[in-house]
């Protein structure tokens, strides 16, 4: 994070860290963030001179020297942060005068750690006989471990650091060093530098959150600039690295059960190869916890190791040390699938749960965290086993029930178009013959994905009949039923939520239409239209049916003209039709569909129900083989046939302003009202009896 100064803005352009010493020099002071500095609103309100901000963890010992991106979070893994003031490295306070405007003299690095917050790693400096070199000439860099670093080393591996005539803590030390001048800018992601113990690689990862990491310890204040090179303190102790990530899992005990599955999907060479991985490792003991019916079939299953569908979804693309982790991002497996890495508080979470048990074991190709819960991929699950995570589980059981759950764990390629639990609020169905042929029909042959169909596609069920696909601009249907998530693709199966229990067609609009005494009138009048063969065609209708009750509704007289005028009653009856299919599905606000009599249909939805010219639709989505049909309680009538005024002649506003006020009964005239308007209102009136015949 980084040392900022309270006197340089984010308008300011300044090179990376950021320049305590107004412009003479580079300084002080990133730790892990990027070339960016605090907002001038959240420093100290003085703006005074060389003062850094702080972040600070509520209730630990942790600080971040902050940059703009974090200041907008004021949290670190879900934490709240404290904001506090300090003079720059490299100033002190001057009684009487504002911040820190007293510039220190640069010294060597022995000296520097002194000043930087590393007085341990000074001490042990020169303890160790390495005081002389890093006081002397030369330019070395050294990421120093803080002095709480140091302290937080256990009493055993301290002793063995210290004892042995300081050997092993000079060469300790020295790992800790570079034999040059290195900056942030220098610390690019992925790279190694070789340390002046052995020339042993010290691995660098710079995250995109500006977090930079040594060997997975954080960098808490970069380029402190001395005589005779750098200093970078770091948050821990690090230690040499001569393991592969393979050589690990073979070694450690409690990674025995996934040492077996590595060894049968044949990734031991990726384990070993060069790269940065991050292998989230299962221990034993997350092993057991799954069902051991499950850990048999995903183990048990050869083109599952082959294909590495389980042990690829535990190995990110990246090395991600723990320390980089201070809010949820998403991180891609090698399998292609996504997890969602985050921390809270101290721990580090995956997918919202803390179950990575141990982090931050360094290899040479990585990193490995060991995690107490298998990552199970939904690649390697049944299609039960996927309706787990789902908001389906009430059309699971209804499955049970009906006797398929063979089709829905086997190796049987299928996808299940199972109705969400909201479907079943109301009323759950009884599991009878019926029900179970209609479940079949919820069952698709062949493994499908839904951004991959397409309209007017054709889909084959267990229950041998077809289903159509109808593609909208905002939605997905398989005949009534759309799509209300995201496709989970198991092992064997894929599964489709659904808004609907689907009800595939039986027949015909016309023979639909006959099976149903609510719709005998309409037949008869189609008969008399002439258009029953039009809607026993193969076809795409929509027909907006109206109900028995919808023509007894209609005045008597009006009713006989319409039924004995053949024309008159075609065009009506086509009015309520249209030459493509639309279900309720795809209503969101308003659909314009042309009907097949010209004229255009409004169809709207509103609190969950659908309106066609602003009628409500009794009952939506009968589906037939040639279309579909919601039933209507009214009549439609085309715009031309509704009663209307002349529309011959431009409106009058004055006019209609007079229309307005006729109605309305007063016992004084107008003209005593308005006498200035009097022969302005007499021609009017004249006017109006002459349109409307009187009123």
């Amino acid at each position: 994070m980084t040392f900022v100064p309270a006197h340089t803005g984010c308008g300011h352009s300044h090179a990376h860290g950021h320049s305590c010493w107004h412009t003479k020099h580079r300084a002080v002071a990133m730790g892990g963030a990027g070339k960016h500095c605090a907002d001038p609103s959240l420093l100290c309100p003085s703006c005074s001179p060389n003062v850094c901000a702080v972040q600070k963890l509520i209730g630990t010992n942790r600080k971040y020297f902050t940059n703009c991106k974090q200041w907008y979070q004021r949290k670190i893994c879900g934490k709240a942060t404290v904001i506090s003031y300090e003079c720059c490295p490299g100033y002190e306070k001057v009684p009487g005068e504002k911040g820190c405007p007293a510039a220190l003299p640069l010294s060597n690095i022995y000296e520097t750690l002194g000043v930087v917050g590393s007085a341990t790693t000074q001490l042990y400096s020169d303890r160790s006989n390495l005081r002389p070199e890093i006081e002397g000439p030369g330019t070395f860099t050294i990421f120093a471990p803080s002095n709480e670093a140091w302290a937080s080393l256990s009493a055993e591996t301290l002793d063995s650091l210290v004892s042995n005539v300081n050997i092993e803590l000079l060469n300790a030390l020295r790992y800790h060093m570079v034999n040059k001048r290195v900056l942030t800018d220098d610390l690019k992601h992925g790279t190694t530098l070789n340390s002046m113990y052995q020339n042993l690689p010290i691995q660098i990862h710079h995250y995109p959150n500006g977090i930079v990491t040594v060997n997975c310890a954080r960098l808490l204040k970069a380029d402190h600039h001395a005589t005779n090179g750098v200093v970078h303190v770091i948050d821990k102790v690090i230690s040499t690295t001569t393991n592969s990530i393979q050589h690990i899992v073979e070694t450690e005990e409690s990674l025995e059960t996934l040492r077996a599955a590595v060894a049968a999907s044949d990734l031991n060479s990726l384990l070993e190869s060069e790269g940065q991985y991050t292998l989230l490792a299962p221990t034993n003991e997350a092993f057991e916890k799954i069902p051991r019916e499950m850990l048999n079939r995903i183990l048990g299953d050869p083109e599952a190791l082959r294909d590495n569908f389980f042990l690829n979804h535990h190995i990110l693309k990246s090395a991600m040390c723990a320390e980089a982790i201070i809010a949820g991002l998403t991180m891609e497996t090698l399998e292609g699938t996504t997890l969602d890495v985050g921390c809270s508080g101290e721990e580090l979470t995956l997918n919202g749960k803390p179950i990575i048990a141990n982090k931050d074991i360094l290899a040479t190709n990585g990193v490995v965290h060991f995690v107490n819960e298998l990552l199970i991929p939904d690649s390697a699950k049944t299609l039960f086993e996927l309706a787990q995570e789902s908001e389906v589980s009430e059309s699971m059981n209804l499955f049970r029930q009906a006797g398929l759950s063979s089709h829905l764990t086997g190796s049987e390629r299928v996808t299940l178009l199972a109705p969400v639990n909201e479907v079943f609020k109301d009323k759950r169905p009884t599991v009878d013959s019926n029900m179970r042929n209609l479940l079949l029909n919820h069952i698709v042959k062949d493994q499908l994905s839904s951004k991959y169909l397409y309209h007017g596609q054709k889909l084959q069920t267990l229950g041998d009949k077809e289903l159509r696909v109808f593609v909208y601009r905002n939605n997905l249907c398989i005949e009534n039923a759309c799509i209300a998530a995201h496709d989970k693709r198991g092992r064997f199966g894929t599964l489709f939520s659904v808004d609907k229990m689907l009800t595939p067609p039986t027949g015909s609009v016309m023979d639909v239409l006959k099976a149903d005494h609510r719709f005998s009138t309409l037949v008869a009048a189609i008969q008399s239209a002439g258009l029953m063969e039009n809607l026993n065609r193969p076809g795409t209708f929509t027909v907006f049916a109206p109900t028995n009750e919808a023509f007894q509704a209609m005045p008597q007289g009006e009713l006989n003209k319409l039924m004995g005028n053949a024309k008159e009653l075609a065009s009506i009856l086509k009015f309520h039709m249209a030459d493509e299919i639309l279900v309720s599905g795809a209503v969101s606000a308003l659909v314009r569909l042309k009907s097949m009599q010209g004229d255009k249909l409004e169809v709207s939805m509103k609190n969950h129900v659908i309106h066609v010219n602003k009628e409500p639709v009794a009952e939506s989505d009968i589906m037939a083989t040639n279309g579909v049909i919601h039933a209507v309680s009214s009549v439609l009538q085309p715009q031309a046939s509704r009663p209307q005024e002349r529309g011959d002649e431009p409106a009058d506003p004055a006019l209609e302003i007079f229309k307005q006020a006729s109605r309305v009964r007063v016992s004084v005239p107008p003209s005593l009202l308005f006498p200035f308007a009097a022969p302005v209102y007499s021609r009017l009136l004249a006017k109006m009896k002459e349109n409307s015949g009187g009123f």
